[in-house]
Parts: structure tokens; C-alpha cells; sequence
């Protein structure tokens, strides 16, 4: 397994909850660690908080000019790249008679399209260290929530993405794999405009009895898995659900 210490390593969407977690590990074991998301104000406070080890570059993924400096200053702060972890996304939600075209679009643009192009671009730069590019997935293809059909075919893609990279870029010698998080506090929602914090908080303690530990997650379990997943030099193409047994479908009956 890889020393964390001295890994550069760049977290999209890192200005709160899983990629700020993930940042702040990868950051406690000694790595150097570039966030980037679209409200710099979110990432300035945030880089602050973690430390002068913690770069903060506002950039929006889904345009190409952003890509290219999102990459540059990932190299300028660590002097390389060692992982990716494509952790942006956003959430779109309706009955399937709802759904428009254009937001639809969009979300794939966000959750899929974006992180596929990231990557393609920090390929070469991954080569140099036998890096590894991490996806962040979601429970949504484990359990069917109504009303969730546009997210839950993102990461359903993001799935099949990663095994497709893991056999296209393990020649290379770069890893790619993907993290399925459960129940686990974010703004997703909230950015989304679908729900208040509160709102959020309620929802998300209301699955705490689906699951087999009885409780949500929190993004310090899922940085852990990430941690793994990004620096075991044999794993590859693996899908790992970090869930608390959600996924079990456990029932009372």
C-alpha cells in the first residue's frame, strides 16, 4: 500500500461534506491536497481550515478552460498528481413524467460527463506516478428511491465507468475505482434548492432503521474507504458500498 505522506492529491467538489472529509484525511496523513468546486468563498473557508497543506482552486468542471487550470494547480501545489478522487456532482429529482431535457442533461454533464473528461485530462500526469483515480457512487443503485431516476443513472454510469477505466488504464499502471457512500450528511440537497438543512437532516435520520448498524454514516467512513481504495496498489476496478447495510434491504416484517 502507498505512503499517504507527500501525495498530491486533488478532490473535486471538496468545499463540504464527502470531499472536504476525504480532503482532511488524506491532509491528517501528511498529503498535499488541492480543492476545487464552484463557490470559492465555500473553498476558501474550508482550505483555511485544513491548513496551508490545502489548496483551494474555484473552478467549475464542466467547462474545458476550467479543467485545464484545475489540473495546473493541483501541479503547482503538490508538484505532481498522485490521485483524483471525481467527487462533484449534484442531484436532480422527479417522477419520470416530470423530468425536462435540459436539466437532465445537465446532471449527466455534472456527475458523469465532467469527471470523465477530468480524468482523461490528468491521464498523462497519472502515468508519471502510478496513480489512481477514485469515483464517488451512491447507494441510489443499491436501494430504489421514487422520484430519484436522473441521479440514480448517473451513478449507475459512474459504476460502469470505473470498471471500464480500470481495464483501459490498468496498462498504465493507474488504479480506478469507485466508493458507494449510504446515508451520509452533505448539501447536495440544499444546493439543489430540493431541501433545508433541517429538512435534510430529518430525512436522512429517518433512514437510520434501514440500516443493519441502525445509524447514518458519517464522511469520516467514507474517507477512510477512500483512503483505501485510492492507495492499495492491487485494487483495481472494485466498487466498494460503504453503507452501514443499507443496501440489504433489511425489513421488520
Amino acid at each position: 500500500m502507498k505512503n499517504t505522506e507527500e501525495l498530491s492529491v486533488l478532490v473535486t467538489g471538496g468545499g463540504s461534506g464527502l470531499g472536504a472529509g476525504i480532503a482532511r484525511r488524506f491532509l491528517k496523513k501528511g498529503a498535499l491536497v488541492t480543492i476545487c468546486g464552484r463557490r470559492e468563498d465555500k473553498l476558501l473557508s474550508v482550505a483555511k481550515s485544513l491548513g496551508e497543506n490545502c489548496f483551494a482552486k474555484a473552478g467549475d468542471i464542466t467547462l474545458e478552460n476550467d479543467r485545464t487550470e484545475i489540473i495546473q494547480a493541483a501541479l503547482s501545489h503538490g508538484g505532481k498528481l498522485d490521485v483524483l478522487v471525481n467527487n462533484a456532482g449534484n442531484i436532480y429529482r422527479g417522477d419520470i413524467d416530470q423530468l425536462q431535457q435540459e436539466p437532465l442533461i445537465e446532471i449527466f454533464n455534472t456527475n458523469v460527463i465532467a469527471g470523465m473528461l477530468l480524468s482523461g485530462e490528468a491521464k498523462k500526469e497519472l502515468i508519471k506516478t502510478e496513480g489512481s483515480i477514485l469515483f464517488v457512487g451512491s447507494v441510489h443503485t443499491r436501494r430504489a428511491f421514487p422520484g430519484a431516476s436522473a441521479y440514480a443513472a448517473t451513478k449507475g454510469a459512474i459504476e460502469a465507468i470505473t470498471k471500464a477505466l480500470a481495464a483501459e488504464l490498468g496498462p498504465s499502471k493507474i488504479r480506478v475505482n469507485c466508493v458507494v457512500p449510504g446515508a451520509v450528511p452533505t448539501e447536495i440537497y440544499q444546493r439543489a434548492g430540493l431541501m433545508t438543512e433541517k429538512e435534510s437532516k430529518i430525512r436522512l435520520d429517518s433512514l437510520a432503521p434501514a440500516h443493519a448498524l441502525g445509524r447514518i454514516g458519517t464522511e469520516e467512513e467514507i474517507a477512510e474507504a477512500a483512503e483505501y481504495l485510492t492507495l492499495s496498489e492491487w485494487t483495481t476496478g472494485s466498487v466498494l458500498v460503504v453503507d452501514g447495510g443499507l443496501s440489504l434491504g433489511i425489513t421488520n416484517a
